[in-house]
C-alpha cells in the first residue's frame, strides 16, 4: 500500500511540473524554465528521450562497427577513422585536439588493431598528421565520421554518434577563467559493446 501512495505521490508531482511548465511556455518564458531545470538535467532528459531512437554499436572482434538495433546495419569506415573513433570512445571524458600527441601511442594500437596488415611507415604519417594541432587532418576525419553516421539516421540520433565539441569552464585561482574544448561522444557507453 505504501508503495502504491508513493508512486501516486510522484504521478502527481510529475502533473504539476507540466502544469508550471505551460504556464511557463504560454507566458514566452523559456529562459526560467531553463534555469529552473538546468543545463546538466536538460541533457541528461535530452539523452532520455532519445534512447528510444538510439541504437546499441557493437565493435566486433574483426574491428567492424554494427549499429545492432537498425537492422545490424555495418558502419562503414576506413581504418584511420575507425581508429581515431575507437580513441574517442575509449575517452568518455573528452579529448582537446590539441593535446592528441598525448594520446598518440594509444592511437596507435587502435590503428594497428583494425589495420594489422597496414604500411607502418604510411601509418606512423597520418598518425603524425592527426597529432598535430596545427594540422586538419583530425577535423576532416571527424568530418568523415559524421557524414558517415548521418547517411545511417536522422541528424537527432546521429548528435550522440559524432565526435562533437564540449566546452567545460575551468577556474584557476579566483579570476583566471579558461575553456576546455573538448571533443566527445555523447553516446551513453552502456550503448557500445566491445566485443
Amino acid at each position: 500500500m505504501m508503495k502504491d501512495s508513493g508512486h501516486q505521490r510522484l504521478e502527481e508531482m510529475a502533473q504539476e511540473v507540466k502544469r508550471l511548465t505551460g504556464q511557463l511556455q504560454a507566458a514566452g518564458r523559456k529562459d526560467l524554465l531553463l534555469r529552473a531545470i538546468g543545463v546538466p538535467l536538460l541533457e541528461e532528459l535530452r539523452i532520455e528521450a532519445a534512447k528510444g531512437r538510439l541504437s546499441r554499436l557493437l565493435i566486433t572482434k574483426d574491428c567492424r562497427f554494427v549499429l545492432v538495433d537498425y537492422g545490424r546495419r555495418e558502419v562503414e569506415l576506413q581504418p584511420v577513422h575507425k581508429a581515431v573513433y575507437m580513441l574517442f570512445l575509449a575517452h568518455a571524458e573528452g579529448i582537446e585536439f590539441k593535446r592528441l600527441g598525448e594520446y598518440r601511442d594509444e592511437l596507435r594500437d587502435y590503428y594497428l588493431r583494425v589495420a594489422s596488415n597496414a604500411d607502418r611507415q604510411r601509418m606512423e604519417e597520418s598518425l603524425d598528421h592527426l597529432t598535430n594541432p596545427l594540422d586538419n587532418a583530425i577535423n576532416e576525419k571527424c568530418s568523415r565520421i559524421k557524414r558517415v553516421f548521418s547517411e545511417l539516421m536522422d541528424e537527432y540520433s546521429a548528435s550522440y554518434y559524432i565526435i562533437s565539441g564540449h566546452a567545460q569552464k575551468r577556474i584557476m585561482g579566483s579570476n583566471r577563467v579558461w575553456y576546455e574544448r573538448l571533443k566527445i561522444i555523447t553516446l551513453p557507453r552502456e550503448y557500445v559493446i566491445w566485443e
